[in-house]
């Protein structure tokens, strides 16, 4: 069994439920279902089915909230940022490359 404090040094643990990550997105519970919907990201599920979020998905859902603010459609604001996660890994991924040369 994982160890409290390494679960809560970790990005991707689902720490969140659903009401909570809205609180601290600033946004509806129904905002962050669109999201999942729009595949920006696919929550944890706990055993009784309830979605269940982490720091790394709530940063998401922080992003897309201040895209929408600013005008952006919901569906395009998350296409943007699903390819600025994938160029930033890209981008960590040849750094480690050449680093290893």
């Amino acid at each position: 069994m994982a160890r409290s404090e390494d679960m809560l040094d970790d990005d991707d643990y689902p720490a969140y439920t659903m009401g909570r990550a809205a609180e601290i997105v600033g946004a509806s519970q129904d905002f962050l279902r669109r999201l999942d919907e729009a595949k920006l990201f696919t929550p944890f599920r706990s055993a009784g089915g309830h979605r269940r979020y982490s720091r790394y998905q709530l940063r998401l859902a922080v992003r897309a909230r201040e895209m929408v603010d600013q005008g952006t459609a919901l569906e395009s604001a998350c296409r943007i940022i699903i390819l600025e996660d994938q160029l930033e890994e890209a981008l960590r991924i040849n750094r480690d490359l050449q680093a290893g040369q």
